[in-house]
């Protein structure tokens, strides 16, 4: 995959979760435990998986049945990283990247090896990560939130409800974790997407500040301006040189 870590950085900001959901199983329990790991025997686990045949059907049409079982993939080997520290805007931007991989297979042997691609992509970034970036449950729950409602006004207080712990709290535990508050990590994230949409899209600076929730135009070039330094006009002029 030689685009994917240029399309990482390219989030997306309309995110939408998988549809097909898998009871748990003791072998996809053993998939989850050796990503958390990471350890690459999760590779040969899924492999022993597909040559028993134990992910099920999910469709009469064995392509068909083949990508859901690869989203299933997706979904179980993302919330393994996630769960082991990875940055839940990476893991959930990967599993849309290998989900649209898959979507224009049709080849039945392509998508079982995209899916060993999939948990041994997942192993490799939890074995690469600082293990003092594990964060906890309640703080990765916050990530989690915060990522998927990038493109809506968030507020402290609706991540600590989301989560289900006071706002204080949730703002001290937040802070101890990440070594900032959780408006300064919204504001961050926020432009970290405006950076990547204006580097990777044609959207407008209109659009831009629309998707991410800014109360106007103005408001965002101003906020881009204080956080990166220059203007959104003049940062999209400097990255296409």
């Amino acid at each position: 995959m030689p685009n994917l870590e240029k399309q990482l950085r390219y989030m997306e900001y309309v995110q939408r979760e998988a549809g097909v959901r898998h009871q748990s199983t003791e072998e996809d329990n053993r998939i989850w435990e050796l990503i958390k790991a990471g350890d690459l025997r999760s590779v040969d686990a899924l492999r022993y998986n597909m040559e028993h045949h134990l992910a099920g059907t999910t469709s009469k049409d064995p392509l068909r049945n083949a990508k859901y079982i690869l989203v299933a993939v997706c979904t179980l080997a993302g919330r393994a990283a996630m769960s082991a520290g990875m940055e839940p805007e990476r893991s959930n931007t990967a599993s849309d990247l290998f989900i649209q991989r898959a979507d224009v297979m049709d080849d039945i042997e392509q998508i079982d090896q995209l899916m060993i691609e999939v948990v041994r992509f997942y192993t490799m970034e939890v074995a690469a990560l600082d293990k003092k970036s594990v964060f906890s449950l309640n703080v990765s729950r916050a990530l989690d939130y915060i990522y998927l409602h990038l493109h809506e006004p968030i507020t402290v207080e609706e991540v600590a409800n989301a989560v289900g712990i006071s706002r204080g709290y949730f703002s001290s535990l937040f802070k101890q974790e990440l070594g900032i508050g959780v408006a300064e990590y919204i504001l961050s994230k926020r432009m970290e997407a405006a950076r990547n949409m204006l580097r990777y899209s044609d959207m407008s600076y209109a659009e831009i500040s629309q998707v991410l929730a800014f109360s106007s135009q103005s408001h965002f070039i101003a906020v881009f301006k204080k956080a990166n330094g220059c203007t959104p006009k003049e940062y999209r002029m400097r990255e296409a040189q």
